[in-house]
């Protein structure tokens, strides 16, 4: 009885650590634009990364079912993703000329001014993978494509600010202990795949994932603290 009510312990915190854990990242990164009052250094296509591979994860489960726990962890992070994009609007130097959603110009995709803009594109992007979804849901072609894409997608999720790093010349504004839970959530969740003998696309994605991670480290060291743009 004891082991059991262990066993059931370990296991209930593991579901919450999987449900929100994704998240804890974001924390130190929020804290630092709001303390700073600038979200200059954050790349807000991480954001567009994250809300894509779990828009497609959503629509995945509704194909193949997977572990209730996963699919909370997916609404938590589009949540997530959203407080990020706003606080990233609200505190994000001025641009000039403005900049929405509605122009459609790829030019500036995902560099809108306003957050509504980012709340149309994300209310677009639901219903079009919705409606491929509930059209193609019987063939098990596209359910596999779509869980494929969708940990195809969140593998890519810190290569936006490794490009905005290096275009900049700088991390000034970002949260190095961001990247740091990052490294240790990536390293972790590769650890089980290779002791769970998952299939190679798993170890594959956890892998490049942890790459990027030091890669980004290697910038905080290679750029120090300098200003963007100097």
């Amino acid at each position: 009885a004891v082991v059991s009510t262990q066993s059931t312990g370990v296991g209930g915190v593991s579901a919450l650590f999987m449900m929100f854990g994704g998240a804890l990242p974001y924390i130190p990164q929020y804290l630092q634009i709001q303390k700073e009052r600038n979200s200059e250094g954050f790349s807000t296509k991480v954001c567009l990364v994250l809300l894509t591979a779990n828009i497609l994860r959503i629509a995945f489960w509704f194909g193949k079912f997977y572990e209730t726990p996963l699919l909370i962890q997916s609404f938590v992070m589009i949540a997530t993703m959203i407080g990020m994009l706003d606080i990233c609007v609200r505190l994000r130097p001025e641009s000039s000329p403005s900049k929405h959603f509605t122009d459609f110009d790829l030019s500036s995709f995902w560099d809108w001014s306003s957050f509504s803009d980012y709340i149309q594109a994300l209310i677009v992007m639901v219903l079009g993978v919705a409606g491929l979804t509930y059209t193609l849901l019987d063939y098990s072609i596209f359910v596999e494509a779509l869980g494929t894409l969708s940990l195809c997608t969140e593998a890519t999720l810190a290569l936006p600010q490794l490009i905005k790093n290096y275009n900049t010349r700088s991390t000034e504004g970002m949260s190095v202990s961001m990247v740091m839970l990052w490294f240790f959530g990536d390293s972790v969740k590769t650890l089980y795949f290779l002791l769970r003998e998952t299939p190679v696309q798993f170890l594959m994605c956890g892998a490049l994932q942890i790459i990027v991670d030091i890669l980004i480290l290697f910038q905080v060291i290679g750029y120090g603290s300098g200003h963007r743009g100097d």
